[in-house]
């Protein structure tokens, strides 16, 4: 006998449906209106090459500094096993202070970076009179790029790190592993898929980073302009340039989404239980 579908479900699936068609219908809508011939023609606009050139240096460039800062603070901040209630509290504290910037608007951001490396900033106003001056420079744009992007890094790398089997660490301490060796051999081996998805993650929000970049370091073409920001300035004289440069933004998106979604399945199996690595 055929059971009737539930009204109830009909109705989360209209409203899935609904939702699902929103998210589509502008995307479909770009790459209908952009069209091959019209994808070249605003890829040939002056700003375009000059702006995809500092967009691919300052995330390359941020996302180094990423990693490298934001991979120990990780494994501090999962592997701390602190004794006292007091103890926990303050690297919870850690913990969430280093994640606000996702839910700092843009725009906030960048007014605090400019408060705190402008020019008449205490910090700024002495790198500026050692030379070294930050504000409205491509160094601006780096420190945008990390600002907003290191709390997808350090929360993919977190979830990484507390996946791992403490069995497995315990062994290594047993066999004698020094607090290095355990981290360069043991745990960063078994958690390069959370930290490879977590660094892609964060290289796309820096690349699509828009509001703090533009507080703090200005749309400069040819110096601090990236490709949002190029978006922005093609829209008062090349709509076809501003297409162009959004669906190639687009497309990195998804490339980066496929990405993260197949090549941690497709790369190694998963870790060993403990049992598994001590036969």
């Amino acid at each position: 006998m055929m059971r009737m579908r539930s009204p109830f479900l009909a109705a989360a699936g209209a409203a899935g449906a609904a939702l699902f068609l929103f998210l589509m219908v502008p995307l479909v809508a770009l790459v209908g209106a952009t069209g091959g011939s019209g994808f070249a023609a605003g890829l040939r606009n002056p700003i375009v090459a000059p702006a995809l050139r500092l967009s691919f240096l300052t995330t390359l460039t941020s996302l180094f500094f990423v990693v490298a800062l934001g991979t120990p603070l990780a494994w501090v901040l999962a592997r701390q096993r602190p004794a006292t209630v007091g103890g926990r509290r303050a690297w919870q504290a850690v913990e969430v202070l280093v994640q606000l910037p996702v839910v700092v608007p843009p725009a906030v951001a960048g007014v605090a970076l400019l408060f705190a490396f402008g020019r008449r900033a205490p910090i700024g106003g002495f790198l500026d009179r050692a030379g070294l001056g930050v504000a409205f420079t491509p160094a601006a744009v780096v420190l945008a790029e990390v600002f907003v992007s290191a709390p997808f890094f350090l929360q993919a790398a977190l979830a990484a790190f507390r996946g791992l089997d403490d069995d497995l660490l315990v062994v290594a301490r047993t066999l004698g592993a020094r607090p290095a060796r355990l981290f360069f051999r043991v745990a960063l081996p078994m958690s390069l898929q959370g930290l490879g998805s977590g660094a892609a993650l964060s290289w796309s929000r820096a690349l699509g980073e828009f509001g703090a970049t533009l507080m703090f370091a200005g749309s400069l073409g040819g110096r601090t302009q990236t490709l949002p920001l190029a978006i922005y300035s093609a829209l008062e004289t090349d709509v076809r340039a501003a297409q162009a440069i959004s669906l190639l933004l687009l497309g990195l998106a998804a490339a980066l989404l496929f990405a993260v979604r197949t090549v941690p399945a497709l790369i190694g199996r998963s870790p060993p239980s403990g049992a598994e690595a001590r036969r």
